[in-house]
């Protein structure tokens, strides 16, 4: 007689599935992570293991064309022995782990026994997925049978599961997206007009918002009002740098200043010619972060160097964070590199050779984005600037990686080389890294800023699916020799990096500190700048930065 097959049973399967990803969701990553980040990490991360196990079964049912054995109540006795240990021995792994990354960013570790917790939010957060899914699902066969009563039931099933996810998906992309979209727009625009306890309208004429401005105070936004307020005056240039200090000009235009990002950079310029900043013998353009924020530390070694001779032009695109920008603006970010930069350089570029100002540019994370899109590439760079210096670069740069992509044999993508370093040069730690290779460095010199730590510059979608090489060569100094490539884990994992990237001490993550003061001095150092006075310079700016 033969041996009726059981139902499939695919909670079995889904539960194997949320075992292993769990146990993998707790191998490191390349930040530290506190127990309730981490819980949210595997609670995910096993709820996607447990619906891949039951896709799998619900595959091989369909493939085999007949119902596939239903498990046993041993089965379930020895998944149970086996899974308690199991998860026990990854929950001690795991604190160890990150004890480890810990260690390796110089903060102190966590206690072990705090660990716990990330066992008591990933079985709340798998637990409530999983239950959304089924309840989904449950809505999606009972539409089924209700469309059965007047079509074939397969085809009813399909409709009803297409009608259902489409519902589902339209409820989260125009509900929850949108309404948190809605929400953080609001927040980060009243955060744009809000102005830091203390600041005023300069009365320094040389910067953007002061007397005789053609781009009022009000229209700075809240980070370009700190910019233009920002950086050293001649008191402090003249205690560094001796007598002779100018003041340094910064100009910047914000999103309410014009209202196209040709039209803000027009207006930049104009600011730049009122300014004298053409006569200067550095200028600087910068691409800003999403929320229009500068970092002093990228930009203030510069007119340290020049002893105030120098001249800065910035403008706001967005005012959102970088993370949301890169996601609806990060072409607004394209537009205004590329606006500024050629405003910019139309001028320059038709001011007799021996007169011009040193042209430099500089980005940070978004903002490296903004400036490469300025170049078509190592030629047009070479070309029609002095300088460049980007820091931390998200990792669709177009620039970055093709240079990257078509790196020299044998070089990392950690740390690359690309064309012998003629150009174009990579560095973690700029004091070290920059005279590698050793090869003649001409000018103009470009440098890219990048901690083999930093989620920015290695998270990439494809990670879910394909192992980098970043992954695959030895780990980076501030990087866990325990990180592995993972499929989907090790994505979710870098993800969440992201969200604390900057919650890390200078020198990993995407805190880049006082780097950019040595960068800037292999970059374009003025005539008589040694390197003691690279060290000086970094003493100080750590000092103020404490």
């Amino acid at each position: 007689m033969t041996r009726t097959l059981r139902p499939a049973a695919p909670a079995l399967v889904g539960a194997v599935g949320a075992l292993i990803f769990f146990c993998l969701s707790v191998t490191p990553s390349l930040l530290p992570r506190g127990p309730v980040l981490q819980g949210i990490v595997s609670g995910i991360t096993t709820a996607l293991g447990y619906g891949l196990g039951v896709l799998l079964v619900w595959l091989a049912a369909k493939l085999s064309h007949r119902p596939l054995p239903g498990p046993r109540p041993v089965h379930w006795r020895w998944l149970a022995i086996v899974a308690v240990p199991v998860v026990g021995v990854f929950l001690f792994l795991g604190s160890v782990w990150q004890r480890e990354v810990h260690h390796l960013m110089g903060m102190p570790a966590p206690s072990r026994s705090g660990f716990l917790v990330v066992l008591v939010v990933a079985a709340g957060t798998a637990a409530g997925l999983v239950g959304l899914m089924r309840v989904l699902r449950a809505a999606a066969r009972a539409t089924g049978r209700l469309l059965g009563r007047w079509i074939p039931a397969a085809t009813a099933r399909v409709i009803a599961g297409l009608a259902v996810a489409l519902l589902a998906l339209g409820v989260l992309n125009g509900v929850v997206i949108d309404g948190l979209f809605a929400v953080t727009d609001a927040a980060f625009r009243d955060v744009n007009d809000e102005t830091e306890p203390g600041l005023a309208p300069p009365d320094d004429p040389l910067r953007s918002g002061g007397p005789g401005s053609g781009v009022s105070w009000a229209s700075l936004g809240n980070q370009g009002r700190q910019f233009v307020a920002g950086g050293p005056g001649p008191e402090e240039l003249r205690a560094f740098g001796g007598a002779g200090a100018r003041r340094p000009v910064r100009v910047y235009a914000g999103l309410d200043s014009a209202p196209t990002s040709r039209e803000r950079a027009r207006l930049a310029v104009r600011e730049l010619e009122r300014t004298g900043a053409f006569q200067r013998k550095a200028l600087l353009v910068i691409t800003t972060t999403g929320t229009g924020w500068v970092d002093e530390n990228g930009v203030v070694p510069l007119e340290y160097m020049y002893h105030g001779d120098t001249a800065m032009v910035a403008l706001q695109y967005s005012y959102l964070p970088s993370w949301l920008s890169f996601l609806v603006d990060k072409e607004r970010a394209r537009e205004a590199g590329r606006d500024l930069y050629n405003q910019v350089y139309a001028v320059w570029s038709r001011m007799p050779t021996g007169a011009r100002p040193k042209l430099l540019v500089f980005g940070e994370s978004l903002g490296s984005f903004g400036a490469e899109s300025a170049f078509g590439g190592a030629d047009d760079i070479r070309n029609r600037v002095d300088g460049m210096l980007l820091v931390g670069p998200p990792n669709r740069n177009t620039l970055w990686r093709e240079y990257v992509a078509g790196r020299d044999p044998g070089s990392t993508e950690i740390l690359p080389s690309y064309e012998q370093g003629a150009t174009i040069r990579f560095a973690r730690d700029p004091a070290g890294d920059l005279d590698r290779p050793a090869t003649a460095w001409g000018t103009p010199r470009v440098v890219y800023l990048q901690h083999p730590s930093d989620p920015i510059v290695w998270w990439a979608p494809r990670l879910a699916v394909s192992r980098p090489d970043w992954l695959r060569e030895p780990r980076g100094a501030d990087v866990s020799p325990d990180v592995r490539w993972f499929p989907l884990v090790t994505f979710w994992q870098v993800t969440a990096d992201m969200a604390f990237s900057t919650g890390v001490p200078a020198g990993h993550g995407h805190s880049y500190g006082t780097a950019p003061v040595t960068a800037w001095a292999d970059i374009a150092a003025p005539d008589g700048w040694t390197p003691p006075r690279t060290a000086d310079l970094t003493a100080l700016l750590s000092a103020a930065g404490e």
